[in-house]
């Protein structure tokens, strides 16, 4: 079983479908930050944490974790958005 897809190993045939994969990991990072926003992670400690400005910037610190999940693979969201539009936009030209 392969894992998930990497934009290099998409080989996209024109430079749309390579946009489209772009986009579609886009989405996937921002899900995963929501994800891991709900797990909690980058929570302020209640103790001796960073304060106010610290859970003023988590939002960043998620979303380039997000981003660095996907660069890794991510979970395969990406490339499940990918082929559905990629199907969808060959169904558009087809007709």
């Amino acid at each position: 079983m392969s894992g998930p897809l990497s934009l290099d190993e998409v080989r996209p045939s024109s430079p749309d479908q390579r946009h489209l994969f772009e986009k579609a990991q886009e989405l996937e990072a921002a899900f995963l930050s929501e994800m891991l926003m709900h797990a909690g992670l980058s929570e302020s400690p209640d103790g001796f944490g960073g304060g106010i400005g610290e859970d003023q910037f988590a939002s960043y610190l998620r979303a380039e974790q997000a981003r660095g999940i996907v660069a890794q693979g991510g979970i395969g969201l990406a490339q499940a958005i990918f082929e559905s539009l990629a199907q969808a936009e060959q169904a558009k030209h087809e007709n």
